[in-house]
């Protein structure tokens, strides 16, 4: 699969620099896609079992951490600051894009320590289950696009008479 491929890493300047950027605003940009992307097709148990978890996810290479939770129905960014995580998921840029595309699986990545999961066992296990478990058709940017434009529109102001 992705073995013809090399592997592109974030260049150790560039995730230095990344790295230095606050944690805070990332995270919320890291949820808005989340909630708007991954959470509709959520199983209404999994949610459940989510609420009030702590996630992190770090991608190694650039030198990013995004800390969120589960509460009230949507992910939200939360500050873990040195409060150790529920689960943290690391793994350079390069291996989150090919699970995301599904060209190389998770249990591939993981042994061959490409993939680390730390924390939580039983809560690495139902993410990767569910994500598993997700057509990733639905999470593909135009399908999300698409389906924010044909939803119903709220709309903002008076009221036309």
């Amino acid at each position: 699969m992705s073995h013809d491929i090399e592997r592109f890493r974030v260049p150790a300047p560039v995730g230095r620099l990344l790295g230095l950027l606050p944690k805070r605003p990332g995270s919320q940009l890291f949820v808005t896609g989340l909630n708007l992307m991954l959470a509709p097709h959520l199983p209404i148990d999994t949610c459940s079992m989510l609420e009030g978890r702590s996630l992190r996810i770090e991608v190694a290479d650039a030198g990013l951490r995004f800390d969120y939770t589960w509460r009230a129905s949507a992910f939200r960014a939360a500050n873990h600051g040195s409060q150790t995580p529920d689960l943290t998921i690391r793994a350079d840029a390069w291996d989150f894009h090919q699970l995301i595309q599904r060209g190389e699986d998770p249990d591939t990545l993981f042994f061959s320590r490409r993939l680390v999961m730390e924390g939580d066992t039983e809560l690495g296990l139902l993410v990767k289950n569910t994500l598993d478990s997700l057509d990733m058709e639905v999470l593909r940017p135009s399908k999300v696009l698409s389906n924010l434009l044909s939803a119903p529109r709220i709309r903002l102001g008076r009221p036309h008479v």
